[in-house]
């Protein structure tokens, strides 16, 4: 297509494109979405704890399902794993050099055992080398027990959780507009979703032909950066608004969402497809124990209730740094 199998800029165009596009989309559906459910006189707790947060994560959801339909596992799992690091050590590491990202928040100690559990569990369904459909559904269920836990939380008013500020202002935010702009939001939205998965799954597989890498490491590195990058601007914007116990809170949801929606998502379209999800050797190796080591490292800096300030935000990009140097290591280019 468009010469994108014989040439890396294109190939790099079609993913970078493709990042544009979905992110536009997802946002996009977002705000339509919620916009039609809140005129359907549907409670804001509800329309924010399932169409707003679902809809942030769409984009990597999409991206997951395309790849797993499409034959390229590792961009289906590497985005999934590769997000996870990067929205710890990068999402939160970078913008802890300027400015101090707070963890004291009582809904904070929960979500980011929640998130370390998350991995975990995406580890155990990968042990055998494949996410079977039972293995999928059983993630995707998860994600249901987990906004339920959300919603007991913001039922007995406990409004410390910095996630639920988040997934509310993201709500208030998304339902304004009229009738029209509503339904154009929301058609685009579904239109560009898919185009943009599709591109990018395009764009990452030729990419990892042409380097001679896997798809896995296409994956991990810039398709993991380009759907982070939503978290990222939403940490700078909360540390540069000194309201930076917010972002802790969004990082943490989307480890989570990661995980449970996005994955089972994926392990169930493949599934549907009379196919198990299969699990590059790689992540065993090596990904699946940063991912947890820096979900451990963040839970563990949570609980000794210390910020995540400029000591940390060296050890994590510092980290984040490593780990994308030892992974291009790992896997040489080779044209």
């Amino acid at each position: 297509m468009f010469g994108v199998e014989e040439s890396l800029p294109i190939a790099a165009s079609f993913i970078l494109a493709g990042i544009v596009v979905l992110l536009f989309g997802g946002d996009l559906l977002i705000r339509g979405a919620a916009a039609l459910a809140r005129r359907a006189s549907l409670p804001p707790l509800l329309v924010g704890l399932t169409i707003v947060a679902f809809g942030t994560s769409a984009p990597e959801l999409v991206v997951s399902i395309d790849a797993a339909l499409s034959g390229a596992p590792g961009l289906a799992l590497g985005n999934i794993v590769g997000s996870n690091i990067a929205n710890v050590l990068f999402v939160l590491g970078l913008p802890a050099l300027v400015g101090v990202i707070g963890t004291q928040s009582k809904g904070v100690r929960r979500n980011a055992l929640f998130a370390l559990a998350a991995g975990i569990a995406l580890v155990i369904v990968s042990r055998d080398g494949t996410i079977s459909t039972l293995e999928g559904g059983v993630l995707f269920a998860l994600i249901i027990v987990f906004i339920s836990l959300l919603a007991m939380s913001a039922l007995k008013a406990r409004d410390d959780d910095p996630l639920l500020a988040e997934v509310a202002e993201l709500e208030e935010a998304a339902s304004k507009g009229s009738m029209l702009t509503t339904l154009v939001s929301l058609v685009v939205g579904i239109i560009l979703l898919p185009a943009g998965a599709h591109m990018i799954v395009t764009g990452g597989t030729s990419a990892a032909a042409i380097l001679g890498v896997s798809d896995a490491v296409i994956g991990l590195t810039a398709l993991a950066i380009g759907t982070s990058l939503p978290e990222f601007a939403t940490v700078v914007v909360a540390v540069l608004r000194r309201q930076a116990d917010l972002a802790i809170g969004n990082v943490l949801g989307s480890n989570v969402f990661n995980v449970f929606a996005v994955g089972g998502a994926a392990g169930l379209a493949a599934g549907a497809a009379g196919l198990d999800l299969p699990v590059p050797d790689q992540f065993m190796r090596f990904d699946f124990w940063v991912m947890l080591g820096a979900s451990t490292l963040l839970a563990a800096w949570i609980y000794m209730g210390r910020n995540v300030g400029r000591l940390a935000g060296i050890l994590f990009f510092g980290g984040y740094v490593a780990y994308i140097a030892a992974l291009w290591v790992m896997n040489p280019i080779q044209f």
